[in-house]
């Protein structure tokens, strides 16, 4: 059985007919050791109209997917050419840098259901967040991840907590006049998670807001 394949397996079945997804990696990305895990808070859309694209049916089409693969490189996104959307080329930009292929390094979301906004998770937040977990804490240990990047505060701050990463590491600020700040918070077991600004709408291929030094400083630390 594929790495993939355990991960997945660990997915409480309640959750299969649900809209949704899982993986924004191909197998290839969970089969060695990483040093970074990257995740959004949970997947957007509409999962009224989207009711059909579910967590069972991401399950079966992972089988179906190259084995090098990302969805950020590799999938059209509400019908713009392959890998053209700013989320897509922004998440791109910030690991090329640092040396990482998207290709080759695991993605996921926090939350694997789908919802238009955050705050329609609800009550259901802390929830969804216990049934995924187990998915996160294999990737975490089976791969050797020391950098947890999130896209967004809802993802960071959910992250931050789950591992208790309290210790403020750094900070990047956007050399613009929004003056947003990504940052970086670790645990005393050495994992760490950055909290970076949105790529939906922080441009990360600009120069003043690109985070990538903020991430290159955490994956070169060995505190």
């Amino acid at each position: 059985m594929q790495q993939i394949e355990r991960l997945a397996a660990s997915i409480p079945s309640a959750l299969h007919n649900v809209s949704g997804r899982v993986f924004y990696s191909g197998a290839s990305a969970f089969e060695r050791p990483c040093p970074l895990y990257l995740l959004g808070l949970n997947p957007g859309g509409d999962p009224v109209k989207q009711a059909g694209e579910t967590i069972g049916v991401d399950l079966t089409a992972m089988h179906s997917r190259p084995h090098a693969w990302s969805a950020y490189v590799d999938e059209s996104w509400r019908g713009r050419p392959i890998g053209s959307k700013p989320v897509q080329r922004r998440t791109r930009q910030v690991l090329g840098p640092v040396g990482l292929d998207v290709r080759t390094t695991p993605a996921s979301n926090v939350v694997f259901v789908r919802s238009g906004r955050a705050a329609d998770l609800g009550a259901r937040k802390a929830d969804l967040l216990g049934a995924c977990w187990p998915v996160h804490d294999g990737v975490i240990h089976a791969l050797g991840v020391r950098v947890i990047v999130c896209m967004g505060g809802d993802a960071g701050g959910w992250v931050r907590e789950r591992v208790a990463a309290h210790s403020l590491r750094g900070y990047f600020v956007e050399r613009n006049a929004r003056r947003w700040r990504s940052t970086w918070h670790s645990n005393g077991a050495g994992i760490s998670v950055l909290t970076l600004t949105h790529p939906a709408v922080a441009d990360w291929i600009s120069p003043e807001a690109d985070p990538s030094e903020l991430v290159r400083a955490a994956l070169e630390s060995r505190d």
